[in-house]
């Protein structure tokens, strides 16, 4: 079976490589089309053929504006270059389509596959929501990653249920068996009380405030806030109380590893939202076994039903509080927690099990568009 996987913008590049190596791990011949990563080096393929052959000639900063221009100037071209391209694959699985008014009437005649990273834009564009949704209608299967994602799309977007096909988000192991990993920074290497350690881009709606108000009810611990900022953070670096330090920057894969191992918990306080449905933190969080504290947000509850984390009310600062102060103040209780995490890694949020339902759906996708009179057996 012939697989493209698609992000034109590289938004899940460890995303993108662990479908991928699952996929072909798991004997499909697969080629991720996509774009160079801007923000700093990719896992290099493994079992699989890159092409970068998208915004080829994007110059500028990663996120600037001048960038984001040039892509949006090279994106029809692009697309209607990969339309073509896409001739030679069975299957075509978009991860992202970012131009979402554009982008559903330039899409490939081939079985269309789309996942729902977002079940709706986080911060929309005008007319970006209704976008979004007339996209999904044009694609032939949506993958979601948990069952309440399935939810918000066929209860309340009204998808038509035998089109979403819940797949979990997988660990991301190979983060956590690297060849070469980096030290801490010199000034993080030196702390020798428990951290508690929030990663990822900096956004809004993960709660940030909420949790630097918590940290104000404990003690005896740092929390490590890491990640480059999507929003102004000034006015929370003003409000912080003593303890917390920010590393303000794209921290990329063969130092994130660092950050993981030294941290004793990871926090994920994220704000109520209809629109997320999982995390890459999260995942990365299980491939290193680590406790986490959850907020009830998306598909945190779900994972949190494994025994892998512990989950507190969303926008609550007392009860983040109270979660992370006993936690720090358990080592059995983060045993217990490791260990259901490294379980959960291992099966029912492993890149095996999500190849394998993956490889099952584009099955089902092909015998559908096979002519009546074709032989039935399934494809390879």
């Amino acid at each position: 079976m012939r697989v493209h996987v698609v992000d034109p913008s590289a938004f899940t590049r460890p995303y993108d490589h662990a479908l991928c190596r699952a996929l072909a791990h798991a004997g499909a011949d697969v080629k991720l089309v996509t774009s160079r990563f801007a923000y700093g080096s990719a896992p290099p393929p493994d079992g699989y053929i890159l092409s970068e052959q998208f915004y080829r000639h994007a110059r500028g900063a990663a996120g600037s504006r001048r960038r984001q221009a040039a892509k949006l100037a090279e994106h029809m071209p692009d697309m209607l270059r990969y339309r073509r391209a896409a001739r030679d694959a069975d299957i075509v699985h978009f991860q992202w389509l970012d131009v979402q008014w554009l982008d559903r009437h330039l899409l490939p005649d081939r079985p269309l596959v789309l996942t729902a990273h977002d079940l709706l834009p986080r911060e929309p564009r005008p007319g970006q929501a209704r976008a979004q949704r007339r996209l999904y209608d044009a694609v032939d299967a949506l993958i979601v990653h948990s069952e309440y994602g399935r939810r918000q799309l066929v209860d309340v977007l009204g998808l038509e249920p035998r089109k979403v096909h819940v797949i979990h988000h997988g660990a991301f192991e190979h983060l956590a068996h690297q060849r070469a990993e980096q030290p801490l920074p010199t000034e993080l290497a030196g702390v020798d009380v428990p951290v508690v350690l929030f990663f990822g881009l900096l956004r809004p709606y993960k709660g940030l405030d909420i949790l630097l108000d918590a940290w104000r009810q404990v003690d005896g611990a740092e929390l490590w806030i890491v990640g480059r900022p999507r929003m102004d953070i000034e006015a929370l670096r003003a409000r912080a109380p003593a303890g917390v330090r920010f590393v303000t920057r794209f921290v990329g894969d063969g130092e994130l590893a660092a950050y993981f191992r030294r941290a004793d918990v990871v926090a994920l306080p994220y704000s109520r939202t209809e629109r997320f449905d999982q995390s890459g933190v999260l995942a990365t969080a299980l491939a290193f076994a680590k406790p986490t504290v959850l907020s009830d947000v998306g598909a945190f509850g779900e994972v949190a039903a494994t025994g892998a984390a512990e989950l507190v009310s969303a926008d609550d600062p007392a009860a983040l509080a109270t979660a992370l102060r006993d936690l720090l103040s358990d080592p059995s209780r983060r045993e217990l927690l490791a260990a259901a995490a490294a379980a959960a890694a291992a099966g029912t949020y492993s890149w095996d099990e999500a190849a394998q339902r993956t490889l099952e759906l584009y099955r089902r996708l092909l015998q559908a568009r096979r002519p009546a009179s074709a032989p039935q057996s399934a494809p390879p």
